[in-house]
């Protein structure tokens, strides 16, 4: 098949400036989209990050999952299995390690639906998303099960209890990609300054409208505005796999005045990314890449553990700017006709904003 290329307006915002144990830094972030009034709205975001002394970004968690399927005579030989699989752990990873060096099993999880198991494997996969990694770990340990439990048969390598690229409550729960919590203290002077608007009237639209709004149109552990946007416009500029922005978005925004100021957080359970692996031999990518200081030498995994702290600190500065624009009877469809009416064919140059 011949190869052609679709092209997507990029402008780089910020500098979005990070504190904390994964990134202390200032960066500026590329973001490809055809939401241009994005590029703006966070880059006031990234403008409030420097006037506030950094937004704090901490990894929770880290971990790539594959569920398995297969099927046995009947519940109690799956429950054997289960028991087993649980107990011989280490003699699984030897199996695996015969497909990677990086991926490391972490733990397993299984359902079992009549004669159905459904086994859910967790790997960590150094600085690759692991799409591929654990895909592959997988079908080793498929194999092993297959010979040493001669009544199990194969139904599937994939069982949807991974979840891939599916909203789902067991994603949040248990965990799938790396988990990130970005946080930022916005003084009320610059909250009133920059923002146009008070910690009050954010805190209470994000109760009314994140909380209450997604409750009753039934979300699944989601409680943000527009998570999905800013996952977008980042995976497409670093050649990350963006259908993972359906579990990625699942994500959710607290907010409360402290004081005088205004606490705000973007929790991202699921940000699935890499900084190796498909998709980032791109010039373009990896010109990203080194723009965001996420292909340098550091130990395994760090430089995935930087982009996806970066990611969680653009993604509030995305948030906050556009609750702030919806306190404002008027303000977000006067912003959507002024950026989009005039904007010219963009480029990758820098956006910023006096």
């Amino acid at each position: 098949m011949e190869q052609s290329f679709a092209q997507v307006p990029m402008r780089t915002i910020g500098p979005v400036k990070l504190i904390g144990n994964v990134v202390d830094d200032e960066v500026l972030v590329p973001l490809a989209t055809y939401e241009l009034p994005l590029w703006p709205s966070t880059n006031r975001g990234a403008k409030l990050s420097r006037q506030c002394g950094g937004i704090l970004s901490t990894i929770i968690d880290e971990r790539m999952t594959r569920s398995i399927l297969l099927e046995a005579p009947n519940a109690l030989r799956c429950q054997e299995v289960s028991v087993a699989v649980k107990m011989r752990q280490p003699e699984l990873q030897v199996q695996i390690a015969r497909s990677s060096r990086f991926a490391k099993l972490i733990n397993t999880h299984t359902q079992i639906v009549g004669n159905l198991l459904f086994l859910r494997l967790e790997f960590s996969t150094g600085d690759a998303a692991g799409h591929n990694m654990v895909t592959q770990a997988a079908d080793e340990v498929m194999a092993w099960l297959l010979a040493q439990y001669t009544f199990l048969k194969y139904v599937s390598i994939s069982g949807n209890y991974c979840t891939d690229k599916k909203a789902t409550a067991v994603n949040g729960i248990l965990g799938r990609g790396r988990y990130v919590v970005a946080e930022l203290l916005v003084p009320r002077s610059i909250c009133i300054s920059t923002l146009k608007t008070t910690p009050e009237k954010i805190t209470e639209l994000n109760i009314k409208k994140n909380l209450l709004g997604t409750m009753l149109a039934g979300g699944i552990r989601s409680a943000n505005a527009h998570f999905a946007n800013l996952l977008f416009a980042f995976y497409l500029a670093l050649g990350q796999d963006v259908a993972n922005i359906v579990e990625g978005s699942q994500g959710m925004v607290f907010a409360e005045v402290r004081g005088e100021d205004l606490y705000f957080s973007a929790t991202l359970p699921n940000i699935i990314v890499g900084t190796v692996g498909n998709g980032k031999d791109y010039p373009f990518v990896q010109k990203n890449l080194e723009l965001l200081g996420c292909n340098e030498e550091r130990p395994v995994g760090e430089n995935a553990r930087r982009l996806a702290a970066i990611i969680g600190a653009t993604v509030l500065c995305g948030e906050i700017s556009l609750l702030a624009a919806q306190t404002n009877p008027g303000e977000l469809m006067r912003a959507h006709t002024t950026f989009e009416r005039h904007a010219n064919q963009p480029t990758s140059e820098s956006l910023t904003i006096p």
